[in-house]
């Protein structure tokens, strides 16, 4: 079962923030998870790999393929 996002056994990065209102909004990214949506934005054909080494993004690679006209 998945945990709750307020579950305190997750890191304070992954939790829920409360509001003022009782509901809770999602905790803002990681800075991991906004440098590849910086990779992938813009990117017709591709790929972008993460590195990972003990839980953490270590290393982003973009790889972009530009596909020529046959004509």
């Amino acid at each position: 079962m998945p945990a709750s996002p307020d579950d305190p056994s997750l890191p304070a990065d992954d939790r829920a923030t409360p509001r003022g209102d009782g509901a809770s909004k999602p905790a803002p990214h990681p800075p991991a998870l906004d440098r590849i949506e910086e990779a992938l934005r813009g990117l017709r054909f591709g790929s972008v790999l993460a590195i990972v080494q003990d839980g953490v993004v270590v290393q982003i690679e973009r790889t972009e393929k530009l596909r020529l006209s046959s004509r």
